[in-house]
């Protein structure tokens, strides 16, 4: 199975992170054309978040100990059942240390550019070890949605940068 998705929900470089840092950074772009990019990119991250969280579950609820434990999922279990709980695939919980808002709009565009290569990154990385159909067609729809950020960042700097 795939639990290695977990590192999507509260992971370094997971969709809860991505969603909190973008819409914390909007409050202090003087364009707003590039607040209304941060806005619904954040919001589209959330979404991400609810399709992560619900694969985690759908993976998890019927697992049987025996499953649990070939896993390695034994210290996850022992805390959160089978909660959806924000961590990083290693049992790391979220920290909001992991995002960045600097309030300087170069800098938290450049931030967003690389947050959503790495989140890329993750999701390649996730699909290396997933079998399941029914999990690898919604990763690959998340991973695609990253590149188009990633280009949305793009154009905002393209179009903005020159008279930062």
């Amino acid at each position: 199975m795939c639990y290695y998705i977990f590192l999507q929900y509260g992971g370094p470089d997971g969709e809860l992170g991505a969603s909190l840092r973008y819409l914390s950074q909007r409050f202090t772009v003087p364009y707003p054309e590039v607040k209304a990019i941060l806005t619904d990119i954040g919001t589209e991250e959330l979404s991400h978040l609810e399709m992560v969280g619900a694969i985690v579950y759908q993976l998890t609820k019927n697992m049987t100990i025996e499953e649990v434990k070939a896993a390695g999922f034994d210290q996850y279990f022992v805390d959160h059942t089978a909660g959806v709980y924000p961590s990083s695939a290693a049992g790391v919980p979220y920290s909001a240390a992991s995002m960045q808002v600097k309030g300087d709009a170069i800098t938290d565009i450049h931030e967003d550019l690389a947050a959503e290569q790495k989140a890329r990154v993750t999701y390649d990385n996730i699909l290396r070890f997933c079998d399941d159909p029914d999990v690898i067609d919604p990763i690959r729809f998340l991973r695609a949605r990253e590149v188009v950020h990633y280009q949305r960042f793009g154009e905002a700097k393209r179009t903005k940068c020159s008279c930062w």
